[in-house]
């Protein structure tokens, strides 16, 4: 009925299109942004207010180290409130553990959490914890993320013809960061261990809290998306489907940085299309594009303007090595694909390595 699904990853725009959107239970005249693919949280208007908020899987990956998880997973969830332009500060949250999970290990976990909640002044409201049979890491849980402001500054995503794109930190910052922590050897055997180091902070660039809100601060945002699944490439796309305009984008205009240029080239992923927490896309009118890379600047974000909004007949167009082709969304992630074949390449090693039983 609704097209067929990806083996991993988030549904296709137009599964979600058929089958989710036309079936979102009681209509509420109050629900000023509901759900849409390419848009990273909804809206209910309190008068001269606004709630905000976003949902996602509460991801704990082993191999990251659980303090370092639980960063993630927080800034996971603050970063679709934050491209709204109001700021996150409540979470509800639901811990479904692996029966595996012994004490210690939560107990960690959640003092990295409550850490990181300190930080970005966001206060748990409510939650559950259990341990069920069947429960599995990275994804033990899902959770709520809220945020409530004044209704002025929220950005209700809606680029404009002539809007500047302006993209945070280039692409593939997710990917990098995962895949460094996850597998360091095959890195350092390419580049040597201080460019593991160097791979293995990107970690903590997977957050557009701060570049959100800055750049919402500097004034002229018409909409903010983080560069998820499927990348700059499909983050893109979905501001473009979301807008219902056209777009130009200089793929060579993209910052890049070397680390995450390096690295996926080790693993043989296209930066472009791969998974990217972290990377803000964002629109911002042409009068207010220099005063938003002044801003991000600052706070030492890199940032470059890569494009253009168009009018919705002109298309979208990438520009890649001069030559323009049409921009398509990428429909699956390289990401999870690399990230299982260099799994199993990892557990293979350590299996020949280990010494043989007495």
């Amino acid at each position: 009925m609704g097209g067929k699904l990806p083996e991993l990853g988030k549904i296709n725009p137009d599964f979600f299109r058929k089958v989710i959107y036309p079936r979102l239970g009681a209509k509420d005249s109050s629900v000023i942004v509901k759900p849409r693919s390419g848009v990273d949280f909804g809206v209910i208007d309190l008068g001269d207010r606004v709630l905000v908020a976003s949902a996602d899987p509460f991801f704990i990956a082993p191999a990251l180290g659980w303090e370092r998880a639980a960063w993630f997973a927080v800034h996971i969830l603050a970063s679709d409130v934050a491209v709204s332009g109001i700021e996150p500060r409540y979470l509800a949250i639901d811990l479904n553990l692996p029966p595996e999970m012994g004490e210690h290990v939560l107990e960690t976990i959640w003092k990295a959490v409550d850490r990181e909640c300190k930080k970005l002044g966001i206060t748990v409201l409510t939650g559950h914890t259990a341990r069920y049979a069947g429960c599995n890491y990275p994804m033990v849980g899902g959770a709520t993320m809220f945020g409530i402001g004044p209704k002025n500054k929220l950005i209700i995503p809606k680029a404009r013809p002539g809007d500047r794109v302006i993209i945070t930190k280039g692409p593939a910052v997710e990917t990098t960061g995962l895949m460094a922590v996850q597998f360091p050897e095959f890195l350092g055997k390419a580049y040597g261990s201080r460019f593991v180091k160097k791979a293995q902070d990107v970690f903590y660039q997977m957050s557009t809290v701060r570049d959100a809100l800055t750049a919402a601060a500097a004034g002229g945002v018409t909409s903010m998306h983080d560069a998820t699944e499927c990348g700059v490439l499909g983050g893109l796309y979905e501001v473009s489907q979301v807008g219902g305009v056209g777009m130009r984008v200089v793929l060579d205009d993209i910052v890049m940085q070397d680390v995450i240029r390096k690295t996926c080239g080790v693993f043989d992923i296209d930066p472009y299309s791969s998974i990217s927490e972290g990377t803000l896309i964002a629109t911002v009118r042409p009068e207010n594009a220099d005063d938003v890379l002044k801003a991000l600047e600052k706070v030492k974000i890199p940032a470059s303007i890569a494009g253009e909004i168009l009018p919705k007949g002109r298309g979208l167009v990438i520009v890649e090595n001069g030559r323009e082709r049409r921009l398509e969304h990428p429909g699956t992630d390289p990401f999870w694909i690399r990230f299982e074949e260099y799994l199993k390449k990892q557990t293979a090693s350590k299996q020949k390595a280990a010494p043989e039983p007495a």
